[in-house]
């Protein structure tokens, strides 16, 4: 087993992950990315890239014949082959050579294989080839491991094999007829792109209309261009049992209708990918989402960050990497920072003030810069402690220079020399 320690360790070299590594090696922290797939994640190569490349050609073609004198010109049918070919250009034929490039150019290591939580700011990788590995973090570790695509508990689903968005938007083979289960985003969009191909396509919604979390307009414009697409939409039913046949597969709805097809696609929903990670290891639960706070800081941790779609905040590629971006600043700025806690009750001028003095204090010092940066003071006669912390932090006066402001005794004021003492007497 080979051992590393890094002030950072992040799982997961999607988008969202390379951004949170990227700036906080840019923070001055040593960094790894652990990456069991591609690095670059499932945008790069099965999500938002490869879903545009196989919009895009249709698109084109169909506004070509909504134009006057472009539509005299457009004499030909989709070619479905040269939409592949640049589909499989833009993933680069899903070989990641020039992410892996990009990552080792930003100063990042990069560790291939399944990661698990062996317990805090611990991590084992395993690789495809058997090779193990530790990781140790000394100051974070950030879970960007995205989601996955749901398999409702349908009887016989599982069975017939069917698609997730990974399988429709790396297709080689196109259907001649197609099922889609649910009417999201992926649905839509994969409706759209096959029909693009001259797939015969139903979908089988469970609600009154597309979408449902956007705005009503929304649901029924898209409605409206599928229809126009030849796509038969079935509003408001279930599928109660999947099964498959010879000609391909059967979906039994709740209202008794059957719908065949050649191929079945399920886009009902996402799921964390945290089920295999060892987070119980960690004290949270395997398979939920990771609740987190506004840094990203995952709930009841101070050293764990979950971003991207593994906290459901907003399951979006661009919205991960902004999310990405204010964590990665967070850590680096953390791991520069020292904490210093004081009871204040133990100084001495308290007693002055009560009998049972009840108070807490904190100081929060720029190690970088060896200056303090941040101070709260809670209890009786606080106030005044208040604008001498203002001046500390506003100056930039180094902590060196704080042992020559002798506090007065018997005052609280004695707060900052226990601040002192806590940080450490200095060298000079």
């Amino acid at each position: 087993m080979t051992a590393r320690e890094y002030d950072l360790i992040v799982i997961g070299a999607g988008a969202v992950g390379e951004n949170v590594a990227d700036r906080a090696a840019q923070g001055g922290l040593s960094t790894v990315i652990v990456e069991a797939e591609l690095v670059g994640g499932e945008c790069s190569y099965w999500a938002c890239m490869p879903s545009k490349a196989l919009l895009r050609s249709a698109a084109s073609l169909r506004a070509a014949r909504d134009l006057d004198g472009a539509k005299q010109a457009v004499t030909g049918r989709l070619d479905v082959a040269g939409v592949l070919r640049r589909r499989d250009a833009i993933t680069h034929d899903w070989n990641d050579d020039s992410q892996v490039s990009w990552v080792e150019g930003a100063g990042i290591d990069l560790v291939r294989g399944h990661a698990r939580f062996t317990g805090p700011k611990e991590v084992v990788v395993e690789a495809p080839d058997g090779t193990v590995t530790h990781l140790t973090a000394t100051h974070a570790v950030a879970v960007c491991t995205g989601s996955a695509a749901l398999l409702p508990d349908i009887p016989g689903l599982r069975d017939i094999e069917p698609w997730t968005s990974r399988d429709a938007t790396s297709a080689h083979d196109i259907p001649r007829s197609l099922a889609i289960i649910g009417g999201g985003v992926v649905a839509c969009e994969m409706a759209t792109a096959y029909a693009g191909f001259g797939t015969e396509e139903t979908m089988v919604v469970r609600g009154a209309g597309l979408l449902d979390a956007m705005e009503p307009f929304a649901s029924d414009l898209v409605r409206s261009s599928l229809e126009g697409l030849g796509v038969d939409l079935r509003f408001g039913v279930e599928t109660t049992e999947a099964r498959r046949d010879d000609g391909g597969a059967e979906l039994v709805l709740s209202d008794g209708s059957i719908v065949s097809a050649e191929q079945v696609l399920v886009a009902v929903g996402r799921v964390p990918h945290t089920l295999d990670l060892g987070v119980e290891m960690i004290g949270l639960e395997a398979g939920r989402w990771l609740d987190v706070d506004d840094t990203m800081l995952v709930t009841g941790t101070d050293w764990l960050y979950a971003v991207g779609d593994v906290n459901h905040r907003v399951l979006l590629t661009h919205q991960g990497k902004y999310q990405a971006r204010a964590a990665g600043d967070v850590i680096a700025a953390r791991a520069r920072i020292r904490v210093l806690d004081y009871d204040r009750w133990g100084v001495a001028g308290a007693s002055a003030y009560a009998d049972h003095y009840t108070g807490q204090a904190r100081a929060i010092v720029d190690e970088d810069r060896g200056v303090l940066i941040g101070a709260t003071f809670v209890g009786p006669e606080v106030a005044e402690l208040l604008h001498s912390a203002t001046i500390a932090i506003v100056g930039e006066v180094p902590i060196e220079r704080l042992w020559h402001a002798v506090p007065p005794y018997p005052t609280v004021s004695e707060v900052w020399l226990r601040f002192l003492e806590a940080y450490g007497r200095p060298t000079t």
